[in-house]
């Protein structure tokens, strides 16, 4: 197995995300890795937790990836996260992301958890799931 190319995953979805029109038209820039010093937008996309695990084969090594991708608002209801949370599944699902190292296999939309976080519920929070398929050149 190649954890290798776990940081070029994460590169070419970020990148994908931000190149997004309607994504970008919603959140701007606000898109990260890790939440920056100060205040943050009331809506932001945080890219989350990983877990990888061996697909090589007789052909070479691979990896399967497990991420998440975060929808994070303090705006009133969920209609609007889960509106963005749908762009981001959208633009995702089976997407063509060239990777700085290594080749996409495939990219699929799991699953997402929608819940309400923070004090008083005031924070919504959609976890979307989806799982990657990558091999080594």
């Amino acid at each position: 197995m190649s954890y290798g190319m776990a940081a070029a995953l994460q590169a070419a979805v970020f990148q994908h995300l931000s190149a997004d029109v309607d994504i970008s038209a919603r959140v701007g820039t606000a898109i990260y890795d890790a939440l920056p010093t100060g205040t943050v937008p009331e809506t932001y996309i945080a890219l989350g937790p990983e877990e990888a695990r061996d697909r090589s084969d007789v052909n070479g090594r691979g990896s399967e990836h497990r991420f998440t991708v975060s929808v994070i608002s303090e705006a009133a209801g969920f209609a609007a996260a889960k509106e963005l949370a749908g762009l981001i599944g959208d633009a995702l699902d089976d997407a063509p992301l060239a990777l700085g190292r290594g080749r996409l296999v495939g990219l699929w939309f799991e699953r997402a958890v929608a819940r309400r976080t923070g004090s008083g519920g005031a924070v919504r929070r959609i976890d979307l799931r989806f799982r990657a398929r990558v091999e080594d050149n």
